[in-house]
């Protein structure tokens, strides 16, 4: 096979590689020696995980975050040029979705590179599967604004869509302010408005619940900290 670029998936949390991920990820790890992540020490411990047998110091990391200029992703692609395949992994879940890795694949695209997507567990997709949302048509927005007005005038758009276009509205916030947008998500919407919570998905502690917000205003989950997705549809 030419050389290509393999988008690997990683768990999405301290969950066994067995429960997540088909073997012939790890078979396309082992017959890898160079990688971009978006973090190197998480991305060692991973591949470590994969296989303890591998030789993580014969590997060659090359660091792809909010930070990389955009100007030096290219040269990250060099060894695909020597015949070397290069292997992306995010820092949870698929690799260029939510993710800047997108900004990788782009320029093999435009190189003609072979791009191989390997399969794996997406929390954005996992999430809308879990809630009973529309799955035929939905958007995801990534995070919502900080500013607090900004923000409630998006989750106000965001639930017009939904009864306009027929479509599920999908977003994440940082984990330390998941009690905040939940607060402003119920003061927002309609009480009529159905809220999807996904929490630790694929982890033990895994909570996925639907109810509607007025329903939601009777309980509030703990979300402190906890990677989520939240979902709005009617």
């Amino acid at each position: 096979m030419a050389a290509s670029l393999f988008l690997i998936p990683t768990t999405l949390g301290d969950t066994p590689i067995s429960k997540a991920l088909p073997d012939y990820n790890k078979t396309v790890i082992l017959s890898i020696k160079h990688f971009i992540v978006e973090n190197i020490r998480t991305a060692r411990r991973f591949i470590k995980k994969t296989d303890p047998s591998i030789d993580i110091n014969s590997l060659t990391f090359f660091t792809l975050d909010k930070h990389t200029p955009k100007e030096s992703i290219s040269s990250f692609l060099k060894p695909i040029e020597e015949g070397f395949s290069i292997g992306i992994i995010s820092e949870a879940g698929c690799p260029a979705i939510a993710d800047p890795g997108a900004d990788v694949v782009a320029i093999a695209q435009q190189k003609n590179i072979k791009v191989i997507p390997l399969v794996g567990p997406s929390s954005i997709l996992l999430a809308l599967m879990a809630s009973g949302f529309n799955g035929q048509n939905f958007a995801f927005h990534g995070y919502l604004p900080i500013d607090n007005e900004q923000r409630i005038k998006a989750l106000k758009n965001l639930e017009q869509k939904i009864y306009s276009e027929n479509q599920t509205q999908l977003f994440i916030e940082t984990p330390y302010r998941n009690d905040k947008i939940f607060d402003d998500i119920i003061k927002s919407c309609k009480s009529s408005t159905k809220l999807c919570i996904a929490a630790d998905i694929t982890l033990d502690s895994e909570y996925i619940k639907t109810l509607s917000i007025s329903d939601w205003k009777k309980q509030k989950p703990d979300l402190s900290k906890r990677p989520c997705i939240f979902g709005l549809y009617k």
